[in-house]
């Protein structure tokens, strides 16, 4: 007897275990590479695992990426782009030779967890939806195959605009043209593999466009009366709960509540245009630090609590080369030359902490002399990119100086900010000196790549940088 309620106890301590434990979810980041000032992957793969960071999603199999992934412990999911999906599709000999060059290649040296097939492929202006569900089965095959159909996913992030209502979250419902064409294939395919449902959603999105209706703070995660659901009667004290939980409802109108569902992006801008509302570094570090909190201190949504979130922020890099407003280069919870944007956990024991999150004012920018001074809201300046090349940057700076009109006396032999005389020091003051100039404008800080904006202002030596408009 004794021995059985030895055996009883060590059960109920193991299941309970397995309770906390599944109590949260996962955080990983999504490493995109739309930039020409970024580090090395090999860097990257160092910077991942020094914050503590095991799980990235990229955007396509880029082969050196892959390699540098390689026995690090990190698992990955990769992406086959939009443009194949036609190919795919209609070949299996085509997915079966893109399978064995981009997955079974690499792995499972490269920890591949999951592929994603395609990308927000509804909203794809080569309109492929009709492609995707069957490129999905082909790259299932080719992975059957290969014997790696039970270790490797398949899905295809949907944008959030998939849904033709999401308020109440009760109401949430797909675009009726999207059901019977796509998303139910799709949703059996992911029941029938024992997949899941990639979701991209940015509450940022609608709270800055509907900021008169969205309180901040509710998007932000921070301390609100919350939002009763009419339909169900649930309370939500998040935008993004709300948002997960009306794609969940929209599965379960067409019954599909027995699929999961992994957020593949969310995030916030640390930094916009005029109408671009609540695109801030305090804004984006209250978001991404709430939102790590309560994934992987908490349960699920209002609708599916036993549910674990797992989520993939978007995005370890601002990336300089991204189309579009300013917001969309500025997502990064890193600049280019590996310094924090702003602070945030990133793992467990730092989300248990509940210390708050910090915006970063140590810009790093080697070599730098002297204190970085912490910015207003609104305030940027330009700064060389020092991974760019002498000759790129001695070409920008003749051109800031010269054609540019930037005010380049103090950075002349004897003049106050001459010293430090170094190319990078003369060509970030240059830099700067045009984009104050030219007040701030969209694409005045690029330079080819050779300049990218930050948020704190830089001084090196005595010299202070003027302060923005």
């Amino acid at each position: 007897m004794a021995s059985q309620a030895f055996y009883l106890i060590v059960s109920i301590i193991v299941l309970l275990s397995a309770i906390v434990v599944s109590g949260s979810g996962s955080v990983g980041i999504n490493y995109g590479r739309v930039a020409n000032n970024l580090p090395s992957p090999e860097k990257v793969v160092e910077l991942l695992k020094s914050q503590g960071i095991n799980k990235v999603k990229l955007y396509d199999t880029d082969a050196t990426v892959l390699t540098a992934l390689a026995d690090s412990g990190i698992t990955v999911v990769v992406a086959l782009p939009n443009e194949l999906l036609s190919s795919i599709a209609a070949d299996q000999s085509f997915a079966d030779n893109w399978v064995e060059a981009n997955i079974t290649k690499f792995y499972p040296k490269t920890k591949i967890e999951a592929i994603a097939v395609g990308n927000e492929v509804f909203v794809d202006p080569a309109n492929t939806t009709k492609y995707l569900v069957p490129a999905m089965k082909n790259i299932h095959a080719s992975l059957v195959k290969s014997k790696l159909d039970s270790a490797i996913k398949i899905s295809s992030p949907i944008a959030f605009s998939a849904l033709k209502t999401s308020y109440p979250s009760s109401a949430g419902s797909f675009k009726p043209e999207l059901i019977e064409p796509v998303i139910k294939p799709m949703l059996d395919f992911l029941k029938q593999t024992g997949s899941y449902l990639m979701v991209n959603a940015y509450p940022f999105f609608a709270y800055t466009a509907n900021s008169d209706q969205i309180s901040l703070d509710y998007a932000l995660f921070k301390e609100n009366p919350g939002v009763v659901d009419s339909g169900n009667g649930l309370k939500y004290s998040s935008l993004f709960e709300a948002q997960i939980d009306a794609v969940f409802a929209a599965m379960s109108a067409i019954q599909y509540d027995d699929v999961k569902m992994v957020v593949t992006e969310t995030g916030w801008p640390s930094m916009g245009d005029q109408d671009e509302k609540g695109a801030s570094e305090s804004n984006a570090a209250s978001y991404n630090g709430n939102l790590v909190r309560k994934v992987l201190t908490g349960n699920g949504t209002p609708l599916r609590p036993q549910d674990p979130l797992n989520v993939y922020l978007f995005a370890l890099f601002n990336e300089n080369q991204k189309p579009g407003p300013t917001s969309e280069r500025n997502y990064g919870l890193f600049y280019p030359n590996e310094q924090k944007v702003y602070t945030i956990p990133l793992t467990k024991e730092e989300a248990k902490t509940g210390e708050s999150t910090q915006v970063n004012t140590n810009t790093s920018l080697a070599p730098v002399a002297g204190e970085v001074s912490k910015a207003k809201v609104g305030q940027t300046w330009c700064v060389a990119n020092e991974k760019a090349d002498e000759k790129k940057l001695q070409a920008a700076l003749d051109y800031a100086c010269g054609e540019g009109e930037a005010d380049c006396s103090p950075i002349q032999p004897g003049a106050t900010c001459y010293n430090p005389n170094t190319l990078e020091a003369h060509a970030s003051y240059a830099f700067n000196s045009y984009y104050q100039k030219n007040t701030r404008a969209t694409g005045t800080c690029e330079f080819g790549g050779a300049a990218y904006v930050v948020t704190q202002r830089p001084t090196y030596g005595n010299c202070e940088f003027p302060t923005g408009h």
